[in-house]
């Protein structure tokens, strides 16, 4: 983070400024345990914690001041909302940036896929400062902008939203020179008025781009690509005859996807690390940024097939000691990262004995039941040999699946997290692929990552 005095923070938030005025703050936190010498630390009220209980602990290690929406015995930056000041200071702070210098903003939305997209540019783009995870809202977007400097020349950012307006307002923390949007899709359905809604949300990448921005659309999703009329500039990625940066001859083997990506007349190979065939869009969309960052094809299809899964619970493949591979996605879910992670189970099993651990999707609004009970229609069809469906909110996926195959005791419905645990522990066997799917909030990454842990 470039340097900024106490006065400009203060300033930029339309805040009052308490104590030692001759501050320097070099780094931005929302975490008292992260702070080191130099930095602001915001304090923000949760349904747990208060962070102003920490404000005098935050300065004790190192903090210069706390931005704060209560008095503390600190020196601090008084406000009225913790986060609209964050955004604020986030927002002056890369048009500071952008006066001084030329960082490329890249933004990146879509029902699934974001971090996927993001984590490869952050491989593909050395120079790149993109977010740690998956903050991509109101809170984490700011924090992601306030670690570049005046050196940063991509800026990789996601952007989520829950509803409408979501992404309208980070596009105004921090207008795109580039904005991708990866699929429309159901999730979080529950805060919108049907498909269309959602696309709309979506939408509001684009029309936040800056003046010449260029947005890189889905050619193979009808919602993204009728975006096109929102932007003067559209990159189209997929594997239609129509897009600009197109794959052919895809092929999958044990789950990863091969193909020929073409643009401008030219062609390379492509082998993806990342499991699934769901990631050839991912793939492309990257291609496409790294393109418009100055990057050939060729280069960008050899970074592109080099880059391997980053953040955890994503698709993460782990061939334990004893013979079983875990397969785990259990960080968010909906409708269509089911479908592809469900898929790629029975890609990696190859005939061998395949489980599905799947939880809760959450968010899905009057949706839930149906969508639930199709994860388990698929799971016979795509003859999955045992599916474990865990907890109340998923049942439906259950019922579903016993309806669809009869199938007896190889769809097995459990109230907890402990009865999978062990119902898992005295049926897998060496060379079984488990994969465990839900919402981050349904908790089955805590069995994901203890059946990594017993194959240490």
């Amino acid at each position: 983070m470039r340097p900024l005095t106490a006065q400009w923070v203060a300033n930029a938030v339309a805040g009052e400024l308490v104590g030692d005025v001759d501050a320097v703050v070099t780094s931005v936190v929302k975490d008292s345990r992260e702070v080191t010498v130099g930095a602001l630390y915001v304090a923000f009220v949760g349904e747990q914690v208060d962070g102003h209980a920490y404000a005098e602990a935050a300065i004790a290690s190192g903090a210069v001041l706390c931005l704060v929406t209560q008095s503390v015995a600190a020196p601090h930056i008084m406000v009225d909302d913790a986060a609209e000041a964050l955004g604020l200071l986030a927002r002056a702070y890369l048009a500071l940036l952008r006066a001084e210098g030329e960082p490329r903003v890249i933004a990146i939305t879509g029902s699934n896929g974001k971090t996927t997209t993001k984590d490869l540019l952050a491989q593909m783009l050395p120079d790149a400062v993109a977010p740690e995870g998956s903050y991509n809202n109101e809170i984490g977007l700011p924090l992601t902008v306030l670690r570049a400097d005046a050196q940063t020349r991509n800026l990789v950012l996601e952007m989520g939203a829950s509803g409408p307006g979501h992404i309208a307002y980070l596009t105004r923390i921090a207008p795109p020179d580039v904005a991708a949007v990866l699929m429309v899709g159901t999730a979080h359905s529950g805060g919108y008025a049907g498909p269309d809604g959602i696309a709309r949300a979506k939408e509001e990448i684009v029309a936040g781009l800056v003046p010449g921005g260029v947005a890189i659309l889905n050619a193979d999703d009808a919602a993204v690509a009728a975006m096109a009329a929102r932007a003067s500039s559209v990159v189209m990625f997929g594997q239609g005859a129509d897009a600009d940066v197109r794959a052919s001859g895809v092929t999958v083997t044990r789950g990863r996807a091969e193909f020929t990506v073409e643009a401008g007349g030219s062609s390379a190979p492509v082998r993806l690390q990342l499991v699934g065939e769901h990631h050839v869009a991912n793939a492309l969309a990257a291609i496409a940024i790294a393109l418009q960052c100055g990057i050939d094809l060729a280069r960008a299809a050899e970074l592109v097939s080099a880059a391997g899964p980053v953040s955890a619970h994503r698709m993460a493949v782990t061939e334990r000691a004893d013979g079983v591979t875990v397969i785990d996605d259990s960080y968010n879910a909906s409708p269509e990262s089911m479908r592809a992670a469900l898929r790629a189970l029975v890609d990696v099993a190859q005939g061998a004995r395949s489980f599905a651990v799947v939880g809760a999707m959450l968010e899905m609004g009057d949706e839930s039941a149906a969508a639930h009970a199709e994860v388990g229609h698929l799971a016979v069809r795509l003859g999955v040999d045992h599916l474990v469906v865990v907890g109340e909110q998923a049942k439906a996926a259950f019922d579903a699946a016993v309806r669809e195959g009869s199938w007896g005791d190889e769809a097995v419905y459990v109230g907890t997290i402990g009865e999978a645990r062990g119902y898992l522990a005295e049926s897998l066997v060496p060379g079984d692929v488990v994969l465990v799917k839900a919402s981050h909030g349904a908790g089955l990454y805590q069995l994901a990552d203890e059946l990594v842990g017993e194959g240490a």
